[in-house]
């Protein structure tokens, strides 16, 4: 294959996929990894990707989210591994803040049956999984429900989490990185983010090593803020020192 089709090839993978992953395309095309990242580097220079940790996504799409069944689709395996290692974090009776995403989704439905706890979400996913379990009291925020994300924002929400105090939060990002720390597109659910982390004890991120240095908008919490990061191996130990030495506790999954 020449390098112009290849490259061809990778631009409409990113465009259909979202992103491409440097190793997953090497095996793909039996190519060296090094040989994918010149090719990514040449369509960056196009204006037409932004390289980011791993890999790339299209220019066009920065400032775009994909929707939740497209977001949950997407490390499916890493993203179930990453929620078991949080269920383990959970105590037997307390009080859980879970944010809208869909690895907090996959925690939802592996909260332990026999626990007793109080629940507080702005996600119309995780309530819908939690609203008939008798071992929870579900309390859903309030507010202007995002159809991209089905979470609730803004004042209703943020204004009940200013009073409240949790035990444990378990919180979802767009994009995180040692520098920028946790970021999201929009900042109306970046001021909700930044709310639960105010509201909770304990905060807990939980994101796949794909969101990695991919700084987004709006930024709702520093590294430093966090008391565990939870992510898969595919976050290379460099990384994962960065990460370290920024301030947080790392597990790997």
């Amino acid at each position: 294959m020449y390098g112009a089709e290849r490259r061809q090839l990778l631009m409409h993978r990113v465009r259909r996929d979202g992103r491409i992953d440097v190793a997953a395309a090497s095996e793909e095309l039996d190519v060296a990894p090094e040989t994918i990242r010149r090719d990514l580097g040449a369509l960056e220079r196009q204006g037409l990707v932004r390289r980011v940790y791993g890999g790339a996504i299209p220019l066009e799409r920065l400032d775009f989210e994909p929707g939740v069944a497209q977001r949950d689709a997407t490390c499916a395996a890493e993203k179930d591994r990453i929620a078991r290692a949080a269920s383990d974090l959970v105590p037997e009776r307390g009080t859980l803040l879970l944010d809208a995403g869909t690895t907090t989704a996959r925690l939802a439905g592996m909260l332990p049956a026999e626990g007793e706890y109080t629940v507080v979400t702005n996600s119309l996913p995780v309530a819908h999984q939690l609203a008939h379990r008798r071992n929870c009291d579900l309390h859903l925020l309030g507010g202007r429900v995002r159809g991209t994300t089905l979470a609730t924002v803004e004042s209703w929400a943020g204004d009940v989490l200013a009073r409240l105090t949790v035990d444990l939060g378990f919180l979802g990002t767009n994009g995180f990185s040692a520098e920028r720390g946790c970021t999201t597109p929009d900042s109306a659910e970046g001021a909700i983010k930044a709310a639960m982390v105010g509201a909770s004890r304990k905060r807990v991120l939980l994101a796949d090593h794909t969101k990695y240095g991919h700084d987004c908008f709006s930024g709702f919490a520093a590294i430093s803020e966090l008391d565990v990061l939870i992510t898969d191996s595919g976050l290379d130990s460099e990384a994962v020192e960065e990460l370290r030495a920024a301030g947080t506790d790392v597990v790997s999954t």
